[in-house]
This record gives structure tokens, sequence and C-alpha cells, in this order.
């Protein structure tokens, strides 16, 4: 799934928008989304011959659909002997399902309001704790979540120690830096639902992931969406880029720019 284009003629990829999608279109066959109510209505974890016994489906049905559920890490599996006895003739532990901690949220276009009460929540907890006026507060939460998101994108946990020497040495040698902490920051700000697009030597942000809050509170989110942005730069190590506020109709309040430059 493609989360926008990015100006250099690749997709910016959005994989937790394919994985939500995947685990949306799984509950879309009807006996599969039955079971899965099922198993989600249940004080504990069932058997697969509870699942068919309610839903009154073939017990080899149940038993692709269910195991489809834990495919996709909708539900959780667990071996244990219904009799409660154990030792010699106790029988076989039996597969039991129940409901994974995965939460299932897909929006078009990218809202991430989860990371808007991240930001806020921590900005709350800063205020209460320093003594902050909550602007300050709220400036402080976002530059150092964003921080965090860039750091991590940089580490690449995935990538193997040869990867990231390889990647590290095409680095130097290319002369086009400006670009290069584009394609950098277009990933991880994609990855947070802004849909980043290059125009120029700017990177526009197509798309407000807090867009209901910025609609109402359009000061105060526009002040988290620039220190969030300025982080994930920081983060990543991106000098040659700065967040600069650049309200457009539709968009983002919030644009990277080649650092020192201005719009002519």
């Amino acid at each position: 799934m493609v989360n926008g284009q990015n100006g250099w003629g690749g997709p910016v990829v959005d994989e937790d928008l394919e994985r939500q999608v995947a685990g949306i279109g799984a509950l879309a066959e009807p006996a599969r989304r039955a079971l899965y109510a099922f198993v989600c209505s249940q004080p504990g974890p069932v058997s697969r011959e509870q699942a068919a016994e309610h839903t009154g489906l073939a017990l080899h049905s149940v038993k692709f659909h269910l195991d489809r559920l834990v495919e996709e890490e909708l539900l959780d599996v667990e071996f244990r002997r219904l009799s409660g006895r154990s030792g010699p003739g106790a029988g076989r532990p039996a597969k039991l399902y129940r409901r994974s901690d995965r939460q299932l949220s897909v929006s078009m276009p990218p809202r991430r309001y989860d990371l808007a009460g991240d930001v806020l929540a921590e900005a709350v907890d800063r205020s209460v704790r320093k003594g902050l006026p909550i602007g300050d507060a709220v400036h402080a939460a976002a530059l150092a979540h964003g921080r965090r998101l860039g750091a991590e994108a940089e580490a690449d946990p995935n990538a193997t120690a040869q990867e990231r020497t390889e990647q590290e040495r095409t680095d130097r040698e290319r002369t086009d830096h400006e670009r290069t902490d584009q394609e950098r920051t277009a990933r991880v700000l994609a990855a947070c639902g802004y849909e980043p697009r290059v125009d120029g030597e700017a990177l526009v942000l197509a798309n407000c992931p807090f867009d209901r809050l910025a609609r109402d509170h359009t000061q105060l989110v526009c002040g988290l969406n620039l220190a969030l942005v300025e982080g994930v730069l920081q983060g990543l190590g991106c000098s040659t880029l700065q967040a600069v506020l650049d309200p457009r109709p539709g968009q983002c309040c919030v644009t990277t720019r080649v650092r020192g430059r201005t719009t002519a």
C-alpha cells in the first residue's frame, strides 16, 4: 500500500497501513467476523469445539478461520488441558483462542490522534511537574517525541551491521545531501500520516494527521506540528533542513525547507 509518491519517483510505503488493512480484510469474511466476535465476547479462551457449537460452522471451517485470525495477530493462542488433570491419561492439551492486544484503526486520509494524545499527555505531565506554561510544555514534549521518532528510524533495528555500514558509505559518497535528508525525513513523516511531497527544495506535508484538533485548536496544534517535525529532523541528524510554519489550504501548516533559505 502506498501512502504517497515522493518527489524522486519512488513510493513512500506505509507498512503499518498495509498491516491494518490486512487485518480489517481478514474480518471482512462473515464467518471469520462472527468467530472473532464470539471469542472477544467470552470471559476466557475458547476451544474450536466451543466456537463451532456457537456459530454452527463445521469444525474444519472453524479451525481454518481461527488460525487465519491468529496469522493476522487478531487472536492469541494458548494450550491447556480442559479436564484440569495432568499426567498420563490426562489427554492432549487443547488449543484455545483469545483476543490479542492488537488494535485496528484505518482512516483515509491518515489520522493519528493517538500520536497527538501521547504528545499532549506528556505535555500535561511536564507542565504539572515543572510548572511550565502549557504552550511551552507542548513544544518541549512534541520536540522530544519527534527526536525519538527520528532516532528510532535512524537506528533501523531491522538492518544488519553490514547493511548499515554500506548505507553509511553510500551516504558519505553522495553529494546531494539535501535530497538524502529529504528522503529520510519523508519516510518518517509518512509513517506519521503527514503524506510528504517534494516541491522543489521543500518537503510539503499534504495531510495534517491531527486535522479535527487543528480545526478547533489551530494555534496549539500548529505549534505541536512544528515542534514534532523539527524534532524528527534533529533525531535523524538532518542538518540541511528546517521546519517552518507555512499554512496552505488543505495541507499541514508545516513545510521543511533548506536551512537558512527563504522562499522567493
